[in-house]
């Protein structure tokens, strides 16, 4: 069962949530599951699957780079506004 919390935008921890979102949806176009980027970037698959579903998981702009890298993608694709 997947819950899915929307998070207003005026929140500090919004763009948390759209990058979060990105990266699964970047992720999946590759199809690889959470856990392959883990591997990848040599993340546990349990911080891979907080920073996604927003589950108090902060990261550093190092992280952010590096996730970007590996997922082939320029870090200005993960920062995209999610649609309402």
């Amino acid at each position: 069962m997947v819950i899915t919390i929307k998070i207003d935008k005026e929140s500090n921890d919004y763009i948390y949530y759209w990058v979060g979102k990105n990266i699964a949806k970047q992720r999946k176009l590759k199809g690889w599951t959470q856990r392959v980027l883990a591997e990848k970037c040599n993340f546990t698959t349990t911080f891979i699957s907080n920073i996604e579903n927003n589950s108090e998981q902060t990261f550093s702009m190092n992280t952010f780079y590096y996730i970007a890298k590996v997922l082939g993608v320029h870090p200005k694709v993960l920062l995209e506004d999610l649609e309402d």
